[in-house]
């Protein structure tokens, strides 16, 4: 069996439970939006904001770009507002993802030299790079134990890879990208190097990282040239309590906030979906830059030229949803909804499992880690607990394509968000019970 084999206590499943999506919401959104068209022909000049079912503007509707921009501005307690200018609606984070490698790296022309991925990293990121021309071109940046990343010893590795080549020209020029220069647009910013991260409740760990490394991975991004990719795809997904919390500020606001004068493109983009929020069938998200410069090359793309933004029916859904408040009610139902799980899973894991097991947080996302300890044979119980029913997420799923480091010795992602409390609970249960009888001969 495959991890994606029907099972009922299935970890490995990064999906909603069905049961939870805001199914009454969105179709009451939809009806809402078709009815403005009826009723106001001008709501959609042709120009900036264009109807649902029409083409859609090369960057998406004016209109949806400002209220996410709003929406982020009251989410994060920017310090400088969001300029609409600076969004891009995409048909989600792995799509945008895609787009952005295309828009702005080039590994066939060795212009863009490596991708890092701090490692443990999500399993199915890999492909998306390799399909972008970086086969061969992956590194692992591991992560600490306090969820963090060592920027100096990584700002030690980008030395040596430039000290490789000779030194790239402060600007390329058409000349040195021809086969993907087009006249009639205009001309790409390629970055040296890439670095992916989910900077909030990450997938695999669950850790985030802190302002403190988020700005020394920014400075380290500028003297490289280097472009931070955020999948920024949990953050208001958090299960912490206390009056006074707030959530993390995103990379691409401290880039902003600390850019340099005269600097036209920022390094950070922030790749974000309402997959998590509204339901991964909508398919729509947005890339939001530091600059309206790099945010216009992500909606020049060929394919967005061609089509218009990817998902227009489906972000002016999600406009709706915005301006009426409803996305916040939705989201606050799932924080209530996953925060009991997480509850469940932490207990569930202290109860259940071995002494000596080590578990994340699981403070806010969809997964945590845990690790067993070197006295039990990971690979022995994973299989024996599909046979009861149990999928685990083991560790060597979550690489850097060329670059292990080992994580499939003790280590297992767990996911919350697709089975209930009781699941949760019986499945972990049946784990501890599959542990007590797999110790590694002495």
């Amino acid at each position: 069996m495959s991890h994606e084999t029907i099972a009922p206590f299935n970890f490995f499943k990064g999906h909603p439970t069905v049961s939870i999506l805001p199914t009454k919401e969105i179709m009451e959104a939809t009806i809402r939006i078709m009815k403005r068209f009826n009723k106001t022909m001008d709501t959609y000049d042709d120009f900036v904001n264009r109807h649902p079912l029409d083409y859609g503007t090369d960057p998406g509707n004016l209109e949806v770009r400002k209220l996410i921009a709003k929406w982020n501005d009251k989410n994060f307690n920017v310090v400088r507002p969001s300029n609409p200018d600076c969004i891009n609606l995409t048909s989600g984070a792995s799509a945008g993802l895609m787009n952005l490698l295309l828009q702005l790296t080039s590994p066939h022309h060795g212009l863009t030299r490596r991708a890092f991925f701090i490692s443990p990293t999500y399993f199915l990121i890999n492909s998306v790079f390799i399909d972008a021309g970086f086969g061969g071109k992956l590194s692992a940046v591991v992560e600490q134990e306090d969820g963090q990343v060592d920027v100096k010893k990584f700002g030690e590795r980008l030395n040596y890879y430039d000290s490789l080549l000779p030194k790239p020209k402060a600007s390329i020029c058409k000349e040195d990208i021809p086969q993907i220069y087009d006249p009639s647009r205009p001309l790409k910013k390629i970055f040296r190097y890439v670095l992916y991260v989910v900077p909030s409740f990450s997938n695999p760990k669950g850790s985030s990282l802190t302002d403190e490394t988020k700005l020394a991975l920014i400075k380290l991004a500028r003297k490289h040239d280097m472009l931070i990719a955020c999948d920024d795809v949990y953050d208001l997904l958090d299960y912490r309590e206390g009056e006074n919390l707030k959530h993390s500020k995103r990379m691409v606001y401290l880039d902003r906030e600390t850019l340099p004068e005269g600097e036209e493109y920022g390094n950070v983009i922030s790749n974000a979906t309402f997959s998590k929020l509204l339901g991964p069938g909508l398919r729509a998200g947005y890339q939001e830059s530091s600059t309206p410069k790099l945010a216009y090359l992500l909606s020049q793309g060929g394919a967005n030229k061609s089509g218009g933004t990817p998902s227009q029916l489906n972000t002016v859904i999600i406009g709706d949803l915005l301006k009426t408040g409803v996305v916040d009610k939705v989201i606050a139902g799932l924080n209530k909804v996953y925060s009991e799980r997480a509850k469940v899973l932490k207990q569930s894991i202290k109860k259940y499992l071995p002494d000596g097991t080590k578990a994340s947080a699981f403070e806010g996302g969809y997964f945590g880690w845990v690790e067993l300890p070197e006295r039990y044979d990971l690979k022995e119980i994973a299989a024996e607990c599909l046979r009861r029913g149990v999928v685990l997420a083991t560790g060597d799923n979550f690489e850097v394509t060329g670059d292990p480091k080992g994580w499939g010795k003790h280590c297992v992602r767990l996911s919350l968000s697709f089975l209930s409390p009781d699941k949760i609970k019986e499945g972990i249960k049946i784990w501890g019970d599959v542990c007590k009888n797999s110790v590694k001969d002495a």
